[in-house]
């Protein structure tokens, strides 16, 4: 016994001369810092200090306090964090005004080098106003935009609309390019800024920000300005160099991210600056740079009362690798000779508590405390909303069945990570056998805040009032857990992402699959605009939404933004949601969703079917980024047979694969109201299956309408099948360009 007390002693010692050794965050011999700013390892000051010429930090001592320079991309480091994230200094410099277009790229480019411009923490500012202002991913397609007004009057500095407007980036920008034009004629020669930004500079630096808007309501001399800006690094570095007790995190398809409450700038601020791409960090119970051997160093818990649970004076804190325990001391000398009769008097009164002072009232006190617990969770998930809402709706809350929390542990093994199906925007899905015997899918929201309990209630009213073969079927929800569940029909054939883009060799989708898959989803997609109770417009058309049940048919999933509109609304405002080469043009400058915005969605999956490639894509030239961009420009240059998936070439017929091109076309039409219905596509679809009898059904289709297909096949060269697809550097623009008086 004595043994063992004198081991925990020499190991708590040794542990807390661990503790001693300062966190080295560079290389041994290098410079930690450069004026305020740490500079961790891989970055270095210098190409020794440094891992390799992109990570390379020039210390310029001319200034006080001396300023580190990024030799890659040539700029100021405010911050580096070793979770995959720095903060630089950017110049920004103004735009002159113009009632013409005029194109512009902000002065940074980050090609060739680890750094890309973060998605998640930046947003592109418009500083100024009477400016409309698009946001490039190329020459010929725009991913955002925004327009601010002009009130001098106005104290608001939400950068909404007034004085000031913002629009989100894609992930992955190595160079930002926008498209600017004043609204009105103006005598001033400058109109303002537009560059990126940390978001959190507009919500921190109140006063800077309201002298920048001052200055640009009544311009004189404008002064050349700068702004942070969060940039996104990766650095792939074998594991078997990494520092003992360290691991790397890698990006996931299908897991989401959001946007973390920040504090003050500082390099130990923790997971406030995290990237969402891969990096490398020290485990649990240990704090350091990973990228170090011995870098990364255990914690003492026992140190921090916030780290350990050892409250009760009479229990010590014992530090260990990674972890600690608690342990409560014993006199040893008194223990032998009172350890009977403390025994003794301790059963007895245990004995007189378990038989007096429980029974009954304690097995009616553990009720009602669950009881309390699980209707308090109830409320808060939004269970008194949900009532309301389904009591509004034809469909009553009987037809959604309440499940249990104990059913729903027991059946997904206690949300085992092995029954996890893929993971979403609104939470995670796992797989689970109800008790009789049906296989269903969970869906685990994300704790439930404002906006998540909106678009989880939603998700579940629009289900309930739908009832489609193409549809997923919602069976039931449970609001009692900690956080909101719903159950569903299991669909096991996965999504139709994973078969287009990783196909399965014993069933590959064919053509036939194809058109079917593709009827399929326009029948639910008809249903929803046209035969449901309400309209439903879906919002987040995808190939990853539509999931392939045992039979390969079409169930539409995610509703999670899906929204119900009355009769006589022809058209939602809400800010910008959907993904990225799937969203509708005209949506992005309107923030308008109209049914036709799904129609566009549907036409990017419909060339995604007929070409196997994704609807974004860094491989293809600059003007082929976006599927539909280069989807399009393909049908004009006559090269369409170049860019369909083999499959596709071998068994389908030229008139079938013109049909459904020409379908996609107009589908793709930049404006909104030049585009077919969904009904108007279901029925066309449907008609594709009787082209060789004549019989083609759609909007301002003619009996001619076969013969027409036919001569639009035989105008295509399909001796160039095989060939190679060239693109110009420029496109030009469709006539019919997307409405500006809505922004």
């Amino acid at each position: 016994m004595r043994l063992r007390v004198i081991l925990q002693i020499i190991s708590s010692l040794c542990l807390t001369t661990t503790m001693a050794v300062a966190i080295s965050w560079s290389k041994r011999s290098c410079p930690a810092k450069c004026g305020n700013v740490t500079i961790p390892y891989p970055f270095g000051i210098g190409p020794r200090c440094s891992a390799n010429s992109s990570f390379e930090v020039i210390c310029q001592n001319t200034t006080i306090p001396p300023k580190p320079i990024l030799r890659s991309i040539k700029m100021e480091a405010l911050f580096i964090s070793i979770r995959g994230t720095a903060i630089v200094q950017q110049p920004v410099s103004p735009m002159n005004c113009s009632d013409v277009q005029k194109t512009q790229s902000v002065a940074i480019s980050l090609v060739g080098t680890p750094f890309s411009i973060s998605q998640y923490y930046n947003s592109l500012i418009i500083l100024g106003c009477q400016n409309v202002v698009w946001l490039r991913a190329n020459k010929t397609t725009t991913v955002g935009g925004c327009m601010a007004i002009c009130d001098e009057n106005s104290t608001d500095i939400t950068c909404n609309g007034v004085n000031c407007c913002q629009t989100t980036i894609p992930s992955g920008l190595k160079v930002i390019r926008y498209t600017y034009k004043s609204i009105q004629s103006t005598n001033h020669r400058f109109c303002g800024y537009a560059f990126p930004t940390d978001k959190k500079w507009l919500q921190e630096d109140y006063k800077r920000f309201k002298g920048l808007q001052s200055d640009l309501l009544n311009p004189f001399d404008q002064e050349f300005v700068s702004s942070p800006l969060v940039l996104e690094w990766e650095f792939d570095m074998p594991s078997y160099s990494l520092s003992d007790f360290a691991s790397c995190t890698y990006p996931s398809e299908y897991s989401s991210y959001s946007y973390p409450s920040l504090s003050a700038l500082s390099f130990f601020s923790g997971k406030d600056y995290e990237s969402p791409t891969k990096y490398c960090s020290c485990n649990d119970g240990f704090e350091g740079n990973p990228y170090i051997p011995g870098g990364c160093i255990d914690i003492d818990e026992c140190r921090n009362a916030t780290l350990n649970y050892c409250r009760n004076q009479s229990y010590s804190c014992i530090n260990t690798k990674g972890s600690f325990y608690c342990h409560y001391p014993v006199d040893h000398k008194m223990g032998s000779r009172v350890k009977i009769p403390l025994i003794s008097i301790g059963s007895g009164l245990g004995a007189l508590i378990l038989l007096f002072g429980l029974g009954k009232s304690a097995k009616a006190i553990r009720k009602k405390i669950k009881a309390n617990r699980r209707r308090k969770f109830f409320k808060r998930n939004g269970g008194l909303l949900l009532e309301q809402q389904l009591s509004s709706t034809d469909n009553g809350l009987q037809k959604t069945k309440l499940f249990s929390s104990k059913e729903l542990s027991k059946a997904t093994d206690h949300y085992n990570e092995n029954r996890v199906l893929g993971r979403g925007g609104q939470g995670t899905v796992y797989k689970g056998m109800l008790t009789d015997g049906r296989i269903v899918a969970v869906k685990k929201s994300k704790r439930v805040d404002e906006g998540d309990l909106e678009a989880f209630i939603n998700e579940v009213v629009i289900l309930s009032q739908i009832n489609h073969r193409h549809v997923v079927k919602l069976l039931g929800c449970c609001l009692e857990t900690e956080v909101p569940l719903l159950i569903y029909e299991f669909i096991p054939n996965g999504t139709l992402f994973q078969h287009i883009h990783d196909p399965n060799e014993e069933y590959p989708l064919s053509w036939e699959m194809r058109l079917r898959i593709a009827r399929e989803v326009a029948r639910a997609l008809s249903y929803l605009h046209s035969a449901a109770s309400a309209p439903i417009y879906h919002r987040d058309i995808k190939s990853t939404n539509i999931l392939l049940d045992d039979k390969y048919r079409a169930k539409v999933a995610d509703f999670g933004t899906s929204k119900s509109v009355s009769i006589d609304q022809t058209h939602l405002t809400t800010r910008v949601l959907g993904t990225f080469g799937y969203l509708d043009p005209e949506y992005f400058q309107s923030s308008q969703f109209t049914e036709k915005s799904d129609v566009y969605s549907f036409g990017v999956l419909m060339v995604e079917l007929l070409t196997g490639e994704k609807a974004i894509s860094s491989v293809r030239t600059e003007t082929g980024r976006s599927l539909a961009t280069h989807f399009l420009h393909s049908m004009e240059e006559n090269h369409l047979f170049d860019i369909l998936d083999a499959r596709v070439l071998s068994e389908g017929k030229k008139e079938e694969i013109v049909a459904v091109a020409e379908l996609c076309k107009r589908c793709l039409h930049l404006n909104g109201k030049r585009r077919p219905t969904m009904m108007e596509v279901a029925v066309q679809l449907e008609g594709t299956q009787r082209l060789k009898e004549g019989s083609v059904s759609g909007q301002n289709h003619d009996e001619n309408r076969e013969n027409h297909l036919i001569e639009i096949a035989d105008s295509y060269d399909f001796s160039l099948i095989s060939g190679s697809i060239h693109l110009e550097n420029e496109t030009a623009h469709s006539d019919d360009q997307p409405l500006l008086d809505e922004l």
